[in-house]
C-alpha cells in the first residue's frame, strides 16, 4: 500500500483532496495573525449562550488551548448572571432590580460570590485543563487585584454592592501568564472598606485589558455583533461611527453598555475591540485568524 492509499487519495487523481486543500488555505490565511499575534496580550470575556451549551463551552476551551499554543498570553473575565439569577430563585431571595440592574444586598452577594467564584470560575479552569491548559481561578478580591468602589446611579439610587472598577493590579497578572498560566478572573472587586463588590463582567474585561495594553478585547454575546437598522452587520467601526450609531438609536438597550466598555478600551491604549457572535462555534478563532471574522470590531482613530 503506497503513502497515497494510507491517506485515502486515490493514486490516479492525487488532487481530488478537496478537504485537505480546504485546511491548506485556511492554514495559509492564518499565518499572518498567527505572527502578528505571537506574544500579544488578549483579554476575552466569556459569557452567555458561549457558557451554556456544551458544543460551544468545548469550541471555547479549545479555541483558548491553540491562542496558548502559539504565544498569545491570554486573559479570560466570565460572567453568569443567569446562573446567579437561577440560584437565588432556588433559593427563594427575591431581588429588586433600578433601571434594569439588580440589587445586590449583603444577602445576594453572598449567593453572587458562591456562584461566580467557586461554580462558574472553577468549571472553567476544569474545562480549561481537559483540553491541557493551566489556568488559574481567581476572583477580583484575590491579592486585591480589582479594587472596586459603589455604583450610583443617575439620581443618587444605591445598587447595595454593585460596583465599578477603580483600579486593577497587573502584577498578580503578570506573575501568572510569566508561567505561561492563563488567568481566568470572576468579577468581584474588593472596596476599601472590605466589602465585596459585584461587578459588570464586561466592565472588569475593559478594565484589565486597559491596565494591560493588551492588543485586543473580545466581548463574547448573545448577537452577531452591532447591527444597522435594517439587521445587517456592522464589522468595523471607529469611535465616530459608534457615537453617530446611538445618536440616530441604532445602538440602543442592552448593546449601549458594551459598546461603552469596547470604547473605553479603545481609548485607553487597546488596539481593537470587538463584539462577536458567542453562539458561533470557534467564534474566538475565527475572529483573530480568518479576513473576515466574526462580530463587530472597534478600532481607534489612530
Amino acid at each position: 500500500m503506497n503513502q497515497s492509499e494510507l491517506k485515502g487519495v486515490s493514486p490516479e487523481n492525487p488532487l481530488e483532496t478537496t478537504a485537505a486543500h480546504d485546511t491548506a488555505r485556511v492554514l495559509n490565511e492564518a499565518l499572518p495573525y498567527i505572527q502578528s499575534l505571537a506574544g500579544k496580550t488578549i483579554v476575552v470575556k466569556y459569557g452567555g449562550h458561549a457558557m451554556s451549551d456544551e458544543t460551544l463551552k468545548r469550541s471555547f476551551a479549545s479555541n483558548i488551548a491553540l491562542m496558548n499554543q502559539i504565544g498569545i498570553h491570554t486573559v479570560v473575565v466570565h460572567g453568569g448572571g443567569p446562573q446567579i439569577k437561577t440560584h437565588l430563585a432556588q433559593l427563594g431571595i427575591e431581588t429588586e432590580t433600578i433601571q434594569g440592574m439588580r440589587v445586590t444586598t449583603a444577602e445576594t452577594m453572598d449567593v453572587v460570590e458562591m456562584v461566580l467564584g467557586a461554580q462558574v470560575n472553577k468549571s472553567i479552569v476544569s474545562l480549561l485543563s481537559q483540553v491541557g491548559c493551566r489556568s488559574v481561578g481567581l476572583t477580583g478580591k484575590d491579592g486585591g487585584l480589582i479594587k472596586a468602589v459603589p455604583m450610583v446611579l443617575e439620581g443618587g439610587a444605591d445598587l447595595g454592592q454593585v460596583g465599578e472598577v477603580e483600579s486593577v493590579d497587573r502584577s498578580i497578572i503578570e506573575t501568572l501568564r510569566q508561567d505561561r498560566f492563563i488567568p481566568v478572573i470572576a468579577p468581584i472587586g474588593v472596596g476599601h472598606d472590605g466589602r465585596s463588590y459585584n461587578i459588570n463582567a464586561d466592565l472588569v474585561a475593559s478594565a484589565i485589558a486597559s491596565e494591560l495594553n493588551a492588543e485586543k478585547l473580545l466581548l463574547l454575546t448573545d448577537t452577531a455583533g452591532i447591527l444597522d437598522k435594517q439587521g445587517g452587520l456592522l464589522s468595523g467601526l471607529l469611535p465616530v461611527d459608534i457615537k453617530a450609531l446611538i445618536e440616530d438609536g441604532t445602538i440602543y438597550g442592552g448593546m449601549l453598555p458594551k459598546v461603552r466598555c469596547a470604547l473605553e478600551a479603545v481609548k485607553n491604549g487597546v488596539k481593537t475591540a470587538t463584539v462577536l457572535d458567542g453562539r458561533v462555534e470557534n467564534a474566538v478563532l475565527l475572529e483573530l485568524f480568518t479576513d473576515t471574522g466574526v462580530g463587530t470590531q472597534i478600532k481607534s482613530s489612530d
